[in-house]
């Protein structure tokens, strides 16, 4: 993959930090966001990359958001929609309004930042591929599970406009690739105590991701799931 030019939200823990350090690390330029001011400034400080304190559920953050890719990048040749959050509760139990801003981040600003991001990408001339675009899905939203009305209809959600958007733009050259992890050992969602060496880490998503996108832009690699191979083994 020639260098690109990245905008990763979500970019301050996690996956979306593994994969800042990646795609720094293969010579790309990155743009990522974050919520707290000390993770970004760490991210960005072993990095090279450039951090802004950014929320996807906001509209003018996200304007902002791109108008830095433009000021520091040029633009945007690959997007990761990684930014999510997390809720739940039992069905009796549920809170709407956690629910629906669980929704504002997890899918309304997704769909708001790539609608601001794929206009530049439609207009590029200069390079035969038009970009891409990474969807931060996961198992959750190939199943249901106990708990998980909120979370698993967001990431149902993601995988369902990820196919909308794979028919829309393949004519222009850009791939939307949707990616389902398994379980992640990060801090993410507040959840500690997930230390079981042999379950997935972030690098393996990061990795993973890297490697949809090092394929020939000819090819495209829709959807694929990430599990760790033996999660019930204990070292």
């Amino acid at each position: 993959m020639d260098q690109k030019r990245f905008l990763i939200t979500g970019g301050s823990q996690g996956i979306g930090a593994a994969l800042v350090a990646l795609a720094r690390k293969a010579g790309h330029a990155v743009v990522f966001t974050g919520r707290h001011d000390d993770t970004i400034g760490q991210v960005a400080g072993e990095t090279g990359a450039f951090g802004l304190q950014a929320d996807s559920s906001i509209g003018d953050d996200n304007e902002k958001t791109v108008e830095t890719c433009q000021e520091q990048m040029g633009g945007i040749d690959v997007l990761v929609n990684n930014a999510a959050s997390w809720y739940s509760a039992a069905i009796g139990e549920l809170d709407l309004d956690a629910m629906r801003r669980l929704f504002d981040t997890n899918v309304f600003g997704m769909v708001d930042l790539t609608n601001r991001v794929v206009p530049f990408m439609k207009a590029k001339t200069k390079v035969p591929e038009g970009g891409d675009i990474v969807n931060i899905a996961s198992t959750s939203g190939t199943k249901g599970g106990k708990l998980g009305t909120a979370y698993a209809a967001s990431k149902w959600a993601v995988r369902g406009i990820s196919q909308c958007w794979q028919a829309e733009l393949r004519p222009h050259s850009i791939r939307v690739i949707s990616i389902c992890p398994s379980e992640v050992q990060t801090r993410w969602g507040g959840r500690v105590g997930r230390n079981n060496p042999n379950k997935l880490y972030a690098i393996d998503i990061a990795e993973t991701i890297m490697a949809a996108l090092n394929m020939h832009p000819r090819a495209l690699w829709p959807e694929l799931s990430v599990f760790a191979t033996n999660p019930w083994k204990e070292d």
